[in-house]
């Protein structure tokens, strides 16, 4: 098996749609974690090998590594399991971004063609599996048991998430905690660990890497809902992705949840028609209903005091270039969500 912790010699690209340039001192770790994570795919079958390669070239913004280290750096020093974990971390969001495409139908990813457009869903789902399978078993390797422990719940806590958004699919009874419950789970919870597991590999105190979750757990919270907004608002040339599935595929997302908070009963029931005719909903006709720019504008402003509530977690930490990028963070979301107004 390729041990995650030994890059191999051939050297690979950074992460793409990641912007580093606040957090430069991190490029060697970056750059490390990636080749780590192209060369998982050496460890499968030779006949799996090349589908391996393909998802791992054409997936993830890599921020789970970022964040991984950038809370390692900012309670101690990085080392060779904090690596582990990225890696670990990524293939587990790998995983659940082809089943995503599966799910929504997606078509594009990272401006080039999904596995389940390749190759079909039967296989696409087994590729799937596969990255999580072997994610768990790379976090068996952990010297703590407490460790795999905490990524095997992650794992378990992000399929759980999805399940439960795939049943609430078209349920116009879905509440706003409803929403929050599953975004933690399907999308924050990776967040968090990658910020717990960071400081825990460096013997920090409970009260220091359970702050640093939460501020996982909010800045995810926060990068779902600006990705919401931009699933209604973005253009696929810019964003490098298919967008405008949510609602076509019966995801109500918070400005979807806000617009019909907003609308009267009438307007509540030409909705829910449409969505139930499960046909392509065209945006002209959300805006049609109800106040649709203030329910995006209001989505925007609770992710933006979500990333302010983030920020307060940071509090425990001493002042570092680590934490300041940290901070950096949020400051590169709340500029991602001012393009949600534009």
């Amino acid at each position: 098996m390729t041990n995650p912790t030994q890059a191999p010699s051939t050297s690979q690209p950074a992460p793409q749609g990641l912007d580093t340039s606040p957090f430069e001192f991190l490029r060697p770790d970056l750059d490390q974690v990636e080749e780590l994570i192209r060369a998982q795919a050496t460890d499968f079958d030779p006949a799996v090998e090349p589908y391996i390669t393909y998802i791992l070239n054409t997936s993830g913004k890599r921020i789970r590594p970022a964040l991984t280290f950038l809370a390692g750096g900012a309670t101690g020093q990085i080392g060779p399991d904090h690596h582990k974990l990225a890696v670990i971390l990524e293939l587990i969001h790998v995983a659940t971004l082809v089943h995503d495409d599966i799910i929504d139908g997606a078509e594009i990813r990272r401006q080039a063609p999904t596995a389940n457009a390749k190759w079909g869903d039967a296989l696409s789902v087994l590729l799937g599996d596969c990255l999580f399978a072997h994610a768990l078993m790379l976090s068996s390797e952990f010297d703590e048991a407490v460790l795999s422990r905490k990524v095997a719940m992650a794992a378990n806590r992000v399929c759980s998430g999805e399940i439960i958004q795939t049943q609430r699919r078209f349920d116009m009874q879905l509440t706003k905690e409803d929403y929050y419950d599953i975004i933690a789970k399907k999308t924050a919870e990776l967040f968090g660990a990658a910020m717990e597991l960071g400081a825990q590999l460096n013997g920090q105190p409970e009260e220091v890497f359970s702050a640093l979750r939460d501020f996982g757990m909010k800045l995810g919270t926060a990068y779902q809902i600006y990705d919401d907004c931009i699933d209604l608002v973005g253009e696929e040339s810019e964003y490098g992705k298919t967008l405008r599935t949510d609602l076509n595929r019966g995801k109500l997302t918070l400005p979807i949840l806000n617009l019909l908070e907003a609308a009267t009963e009438q307007q509540r029931v030409k909705l829910h028609r449409l969505l139930i005719q499960k046909e392509p909903i065209d945006i002209g006709a959300l805006a049609n209903l109800a106040d649709y720019e203030g329910a995006i504008e209001s989505a925007i402003e609770t992710g933006l005091q979500m990333v302010e509530e983030a920020e307060d977690c940071l509090s425990v930490l001493p002042e570092s270039d680590h934490k300041d990028a940290l901070i950096g963070i949020g400051a590169f979301l709340v500029n991602l969500f001012g393009k949600c107004r534009a």
